[in-house]
């Protein structure tokens, strides 16, 4: 049964703007991605009532009337824009996940310009879509706490882009997330000089997000929001080395308060270990690169700081910042250890691990296929002992290679798409993810 929420519409209208769809010459579903549509309770939608609200964008009963499109600020590259917010995308509806009753929003990529589009078209190319669909898919596979890939509809509209072949195909993406309330959020009110609205920010995100930290104590409540935030920065920076993937864009305001990795823009996953690989042809300085993503959460985290300081002092928040390597650190023993399939080992460990495979160049993803479970990998010992239930008797590890998403197998997967309009290289990737998923369930990020 559907469960229904406007609780991001409570916040009022200084948070986001009313908006509506584009319309579009064609819908085409593409992805569906049905166990989630069954644990909110769209299961039963047919294909027509799927385009009816997915592409259409005819609200959900009990949901928000009109989409909301989300206003935010946020350092682009280190340097601050306070012309950003939803600029091709909007809040359509929030529900409630049936299995643990956390709120959850459908949020869109490619539905039609805002007041945030800043001459952009609003649109959303096919192929940023379909990468949008895997890098999801299989970083929730490695176990990464991801927005998920919910809807992909092809809406048959010709885009001119100066980083992909063009007129390129169109598209509209539905995301499923813990909520779309980011870092730039809060700076937004604090360049407003708005202290209000940051302690309102403050009040909705613990009681909808983070319960269990409210305090009736102004001062208590941003410093225990703060912490949280750290922690999830740390588990999340700490997946994403674990899984060998680097986002490509980590400004601030891609950066969720509920840790949940999303926005897929330029992303790649390591072929081998390298620091400085990046993601984003634009990164020239390699401000985003691997190796850096740790500090550079870090750093968005401290201008989460400075928006919190009218409610806290910095005496409070400081100590937060000084504890987020340790965090990080514990969070990448417990990543590293569950790519695995194992528990136990150390932080030393973990760093012998990475110094193996920089120094040796071993595939990335081979390295954690072999040693899943206590296999053996040549030239290292791995301490630790194998999770309950973990296994290499599965398909996956029987077909004796791993599954990778390296740029050229992406470029392989929109191919057949481009050219003839085969989706079977797709739906055989996205069935190997699944594989993958089902055989390290143990890691799995639900």
């Amino acid at each position: 049964m559907l469960r229904p929420s406007t609780a991001h519409a409570e916040l009022g209208p200084r948070f986001f703007d009313i908006v509506a769809s584009a319309s579009f010459p064609m819908a085409v579903p593409r992805y569906r991605n049905q166990p989630w549509a069954e644990r909110i309770g769209l299961g039963g939608l047919s294909e027509a009532q799927w385009i009816e609200h997915f592409a259409r964008f005819s609200p959900l009963p009990g949901c928000f009337a009109e989409p909301l499109c989300l206003r935010y600020h946020g350092h682009q590259f280190r340097h601050y824009n306070p012309d950003l917010g939803d600029g091709r995308g909007f809040l359509f509806a929030q529900l409630h996940d049936q299995e643990d009753g956390r709120l959850l929003d459908l949020g869109t990529k490619g539905s039609g310009t805002t007041p945030y589009s800043r001459g952009g078209d609003g649109r959303l190319t096919l192929k940023g879509g379909v990468r949008e669909v895997l890098a999801t898919e299989l970083l929730a596979a490695l176990g990464v706490d991801t927005s998920k890939s919910f809807s992909l509809v092809e809406t048959g509209e010709s885009l001119q882009r100066n980083d992909e072949p063009s007129p390129t195909r169109s598209c509209v993406l539905v995301r499923l997330s813990h909520s779309h309330i980011r870092i730039g959020t809060f700076q937004r009110f604090a360049h407003l000089g708005d202290d209000d609205a940051i302690d309102v920010l403050v009040r909705h995100t613990i009681r909808h997000y983070m319960p269990g930290l409210w305090s009736d104590d102004a001062g208590a409540r941003a410093e225990r929001l703060f912490r949280r935030v750290a922690e999830n920065c740390a588990r999340l920076a700490a997946s994403w080395m674990a899984a060998g993937f680097v986002h490509g864009v980590l400004n601030t305001d891609n950066i969720n308060v509920t840790g949940e990795s999303f926005d897929y823009g330029p992303w790649r996953f390591l072929p081998v270990l390298d620091p400085k690989f990046t993601a984003a042809y634009f990164d020239h300085a390699g401000l985003y690169a691997y190796g850096r993503q740790p500090a550079t959460l870090n750093w968005n985290l401290a201008r989460l700081a400075e928006c919190l300081l009218p409610l806290a002092p910095v005496e409070r928040l400081q100590p937060v910042l000084e504890e987020f390597q340790d965090l990080y650190q514990q969070a990448l023993l417990a990543a590293v250890y569950r790519r695995l399939g194992m528990r136990g080992g150390s932080i030393d460990s973990v760093r012998a691990i990475f110094d193996f495979l920089r120094d040796t160049r071993m595939p990335f993803e081979r390295f954690f296929y072999d040693a899943y479970a206590g296999g053996r990998v040549e030239g290292i010992d791995i301490a630790g002992e194998p999770l309950p239930g973990t296994s290499r008797e599965h398909d996956y590890f029987a077909r004796g290679r791993p599954c990778t998403m390296l740029i050229d197998e992406v470029e392989a997967l929109w191919a057949p798409i481009a050219a003839r309009d085969d989706w079977s290289v797709f739906a055989a990737k996205l069935a190997e993810i699944r594989l993958l998923a089902d055989a390290t369930k143990q890691q799995s990020g639900g």
